[in-house]
């Protein structure tokens, strides 16, 4: 057989041979105080079935202005110092070590700066996880001499430029946040081997369907969410942009559906989800020009990642998967009872409207 064709037939053969792109998930979830604890081992097990390249967790881990109700479940005799003492170390036990090998991403929420909590020690409870190997690479990469452990990071995968945004208190985003968000997102747009930008928070952006309970509610966050909006609409100008929140403690896709975007800008692919474990809210009055809502319920967004080249104006799809009481495992239910398991999934509202 001549050379040439000898070649060909080989890269013929090793082009069959090599596997064809498939899809790949990732999962998301915020608000676990409360009943976290029982909750948060269903998702893991959610994200195990999925085959989850990680788990991203939006903030508010423990409840801290109180006892959340599965540590006092466990421990009834607990005093307040026991409890501010082991809250941060028992969700690592509790709710990230169910996860395995899954990679957890952990977000700061406004939970976290409750006195006597703060920012400062946030990160030294979370360092491993705040400089994980790629968050850490990532911030080397973008400048060899930044060593400094952030609440705000970004890291990037198959070609998706995942922004964790830190606007847990309303100071925050402040000045030197806003200058890194904007090289980051400029850089973003620029780069054509970043297909797509996600971008989490704690807190929903300004003008939301959930406007009541967000950035909206602090006028300095106010104004720092209107800014991050419009240079998200800068880059997904050029590549698509998906906005993903908590805080609210209900499932609502299409929060910026709103008048004022439609006539500002226009309106991004947006999601709130603090369905991992709070007491439940109830929808806001504008839900009902949300694309997907609903309340009194627990799960995660399902995240699908389809191949390079597939669908570039669409690259990603998110769907709420619920879990529900069936679900919890087997050790868990045990381990806090079942009637616990049952109140958490029956009667997990605010203590005032407790009956």
């Amino acid at each position: 057989m001549p050379v040439l064709l000898v070649a060909l037939a080989l890269a013929a053969s090793a082009q069959a041979a090599a596997p064809a792109p498939t899809n790949w998930h990732f999962v998301v979830a915020g608000d676990s105080r409360n009943c976290g604890a029982v909750v948060m081992p269903s998702i893991a097990a959610g994200a195990r079935q999925h085959g989850a390249a990680f788990y991203w967790h939006l903030g508010d881990l423990r409840a801290i202005y109180d006892f959340d109700e599965d540590f006092r479940q466990l421990y009834p005799r607990a005093h307040i110092y026991d409890y501010l003492n082991d809250a941060w170390p028992e969700f690592q036990r509790d709710q990230i070590e169910p996860f395995g090998e899954i990679p957890f991403v952990v977000g700061i929420g406004n939970h976290e700066t409750i006195p006597p909590k703060t920012r400062e020690e946030f990160v030294v409870s979370f360092a491993d996880w705040l400089n994980a190997e790629p968050i850490r690479r990532q911030r080397l990469q973008d400048d060899a001499r930044d060593h400094r452990v952030r609440t705000y990071f970004h890291w990037q995968r198959d070609g998706v430029d995942f922004v964790y945004i830190d606007n847990a208190s309303p100071d925050q985003p402040d000045a030197a946040q806003l200058a890194w968000l904007t090289t980051v997102l400029e850089r973003a747009a620029a780069d054509a081997g970043i297909r797509a930008v996600v971008v989490g928070m704690h807190e929903a952006l300004p003008e939301s369907l959930a406007r009541g309970h967000s950035m909206s509610d602090s006028p300095a966050q106010d104004a720092a969410g209107r800014r991050v909006y419009a240079r998200l609409l800068d880059v997904n100008r050029v590549k698509p942009v998906y906005v993903l929140a908590s805080h609210s403690h209900f499932v609502m896709a299409g929060i910026f559906n709103t008048a004022y975007w439609r006539e500002h800008g226009g309106v991004l692919p947006g999601w709130i989800v603090g369905t991992a474990g709070a007491v439940w809210y109830e929808l806001p009055a504008d839900s009902p020009q949300a694309t997907f809502a609903r309340a009194r319920v627990y799960g995660y967004l399902l995240a699908t990642v389809k191949p390079r080249g597939t669908d570039d104006r669409d690259p990603i799809q998110f769907e709420f998967t619920e879990v529900s009481e069936s679900a919890v495992p087997p050790a868990t239910a045990e381990r806090f009872g079942q009637d616990f398991v049952h109140r958490c999934y029956t009667e997990n509202v605010p203590h005032e409207t407790r009956r």
